[in-house]
């Protein structure tokens, strides 16, 4: 049984983002034709489109895992989970979130306020799992520091990027 919650723990994560990435795959690619997303200024240490699937499946596998140590950690009083795994749903929750605010909304400014949320999130989730098994909070230190590149990427987008509110404006015309 171990195995398959280790396994449950490990996919549930993914999840939400193989969602995402589905539902917003036009936005992001749509062959050889540019997106709005291609059109926008980045910073040069912006990694390539191809590298963020791998190395959010990578993070969400870590994370996942993670919140599997603390599940079996707490095995025998399963209220010591209650508030670390109650934070790892909402600060997952959040970053699920996150994509349908940038590729769905395109809203820049609200996407990094709601990644500056997330970091937070993760940051309290990861203090809570070191305090159960300190692997699982080592597990989240890939992650925090994605969370801080990616968030160096979204300030960078939001405040060099203007005319997506016109992007915005044009669509609610059409």
């Amino acid at each position: 049984m171990a195995n398959y919650t280790a396994l449950g723990s490990i996919i549930l994560p993914n999840i939400g983002g193989f969602a995402n990435g589905i539902y917003f795959a036009g936005q992001i690619c749509k062959g050889t034709e540019k997106t709005w997303y291609d059109n926008l200024k980045k910073p040069s240490w912006t990694a390539p489109k191809c590298a963020f699937g791998p190395a959010w499946t990578v993070l969400y596998s870590s994370i996942g895992y993670a919140s599997y140590l603390v599940w079996e950690e707490c095995a025998d009083e399963p209220e010591r989970a209650i508030v670390p795994l109650s934070l790892y749903g909402g600060q997952l929750i959040l970053n699920w979130a996150w994509t349908p605010i940038f590729f769905g909304l395109k809203d820049l400014k609200l996407a990094f306020i709601e990644l500056s949320v997330l970091s937070g999130a993760a940051a309290a989730t990861a203090i809570s799992f070191a305090r159960v098994n300190r692997t699982a909070g080592w597990l989240f230190v890939p992650y925090l520091a994605w969370l801080g590149y990616a968030s160096s990427i979204s300030y960078y987008v939001w405040k060099n990027n203007p005319q997506v509110k016109e992007i915005k404006d044009d669509e609610k015309t059409q």
